[in-house]
């Protein structure tokens, strides 16, 4: 029997990540230096660690409501309310999820199908592309450049929509680029939100790192809160990557659909984490602002290495990753990626792996300690002096 005859077509076709593959090959090296996956280095803050082992000593292991424990939910709300100005009814409005991923898979599967178009401005996170093909929907790539800081303009917006458009991912601050829009980027765009009626799929994962504004979503421009989907959680801000536990707060009636598909596919979150994330949503954030604090140190030592490694480097203001182009070398993003893992055992990923307009760029990220990152960049200085065609010249 030829079993890949028997998987459909949607799902043979997909394409492995380019995230997991350098991720995996640096695990099987010695010495090697991975600046490729976009965890913390730090350990989960010890508040919120004691909570999840109180809730087993206590014997709190058994399922939560599929909506998820409604304490956890009026923490988010009142997170939501007094970091972003936004109020969500805690039971109809706020699901608890298996990471940011399930909310973003739930969202898509909701909202989208044959006849419909999902905008993904790109570079972008790798799962948002999977899920709305998934979902059976059409994507439409929207290419974001350098030369307006990795931000999503009005006029590209204009030009990206067809009748077919319901769904704009709304990804900033941005995985890869770590760009970030304000608030007077936003309400360029916003009418353009309105009068097309779109529905915005809000992935905020990184809205705690910004390093030189506040955060502003999107959901809180008038009109905005009702068809926006705000996704969030705690893997990035709080160091909880394998807690696995994220949120969507919308509309009841999208809320009311996500949900359904969550209790089938699902069922909750993990009762251990949402303990867990109580404490972070009500006491974490003396930890988070010590952690952003040292994140903002990295980002400068690395954007000064790249510089100094003679790449040209756009300055990344949210998130943890930076994203040098690397067209200097005479390399593409693939090659550039491979020969440094073997010749130096550094690992970065490929732009290209977050859609066509990422290629001619790397993506690395400064969620790892400054003595790797500073050892990294002194392996990546030699490898571009050593192989790119990109040479330092006299002036006169």
């Amino acid at each position: 029997m030829n079993m890949l005859d028997k998987i459909t077509p949607t799902v043979r076709n997909l394409p492995p990540s380019g995230i997991r593959k350098f991720f995996d090959l640096v695990n099987e090296m010695k010495d090697a230096i991975s600046l490729s996956v976009g965890e913390p280095d730090f350990v989960t803050p010890w508040g919120i660690r004691e909570a999840g082992i109180f809730s087993l000593e206590k014997g709190h292991t058994h399922y939560s409501p599929n909506a998820g424990f409604l304490r956890l939910r009026e923490a988010i709300a009142l997170y939501l309310q007094r970091r972003l100005g936004l109020k969500y009814d805690a039971k109809t409005q706020i699901i608890v999820t298996v990471g940011g991923s399930e909310a973003i898979d739930l969202a898509m599967r909701s909202l989208v199908g044959p006849e419909d178009e999902v905008i993904i401005p790109e570079p972008s996170f790798v799962s948002y592309k999977p899920c709305a093909v998934l979902a059976g929907a059409t994507v439409s790539a929207l290419p974001l450049e350098e030369k307006d800081c990795f931000k999503l303009t009005p006029e590209k917006l204009e030009k990206a929509l067809t009748p077919k458009s319901k769904v704009l991912v709304f990804s900033f601050p941005n995985n890869p680029t770590g760009a970030v829009m304000t608030r007077q980027d936003m309400e360029k765009i916003v009418p353009i939100i309105l009068e097309r009626d779109l529905i915005v799929l809000a992935d905020e994962i990184y809205s705690e790192l910004n390093y030189t504004n506040r955060h502003v979503s999107i959901a809180s421009f008038p009109g905005m809160q009702e068809r926006t989907v705000v996704v969030n959680g705690f893997s990035k801000a709080y160091a909880m990557t394998g807690w696995r536990l994220g949120y969507a707060a919308t509309h009841p009636d999208l809320l009311a659909a996500m949900y359904r598909i969550h209790q089938y596919a699902l069922m909750c979150a993990p009762t251990m984490a949402q303990y867990a994330g109580i404490e972070a949503m009500e006491y974490g954030d003396a930890a988070v602002e010590e952690m952003v604090r040292e994140y903002n140190r990295r980002r400068l030592v690395m954007l000064k290495g790249f510089r100094e490694a003679g790449l040209d480097c756009f300055e990344p203001t949210g998130a943890f990753y930076v994203f040098p182009s690397i067209r200097k070398t005479g390399m593409n993003s693939l090659d550039f990626c491979e020969r440094l893992l073997k010749e130096e055992k550094v690992a970065v990923i490929p732009g290209g792996a977050f859609g066509e307009s990422g290629e001619g760029y790397i993506r690395a990220c400064y969620a790892y300690s400054i003595d790797s990152i500073n050892e990294a960049l002194r392996r990546i200085k030699a490898f571009v002096e050593r192989n790119g065609k990109h040479r330092k010249t006299g002036g006169g």
